[in-house]
């Protein structure tokens, strides 16, 4: 069974908001989108604005999707991931109200590659992003996880 969850690409003159979380298996420090899981009758688009004000505190606005990726993880799950980009508001700080999240930051895309990564999705979905990649919104609107 697949494990639907969401991300958010957020871009502010040329660096993306990113935040800082302990590996669950490792408890080292990786770095990850604004991500999670989408709750039972939840959205993903209600579901991705919710992570980011849960891991940033900020409001996040929804422009596109940037893709659709499955990912067979080394915990044996297999999950979904959608992908969105849009904004925040400008000149807002990000502080994480998650207990979970270590802190936000705002990296260039080779910060990023030199970073440790959640996974290997990390730096995919910013590539496609910069690549252009947008789908519309209605392209998932109404995928909800079944309670």
């Amino acid at each position: 069974m697949w494990a639907l969850t969401v991300a958010a690409i957020i871009e502010r003159q040329g660096r993306f908001l990113v935040v800082e979380e302990p590996d669950k298996v490792t408890g080292r420090s990786v770095i990850n989108q604004p991500a999670g899981h989408v709750d039972p009758g939840e959205s993903a688009f209600d579901a991705v604005v919710r992570e980011v004000r849960e891991e940033t505190g900020l409001a996040f606005a929804p422009e596109a999707i940037v893709g659709l990726y499955p990912l067979k993880a080394a915990n044996g799950k297999d999950y979904f991931r959608i992908c969105f980009s849009g904004t925040v508001p400008e000149g807002a700080v990000a502080v994480p109200e998650d207990p979970e999240i270590l802190r936000c930051h705002w990296l260039t895309r080779a910060e990023l590659a030199a970073a440790s990564l959640r996974s290997g999705w990390v730096l995919r979905c910013l590539e496609d992003a910069l690549a252009g990649r947008r789908f519309p919104l209605d392209l998932v609107a109404d995928i909800r996880v079944e309670r």
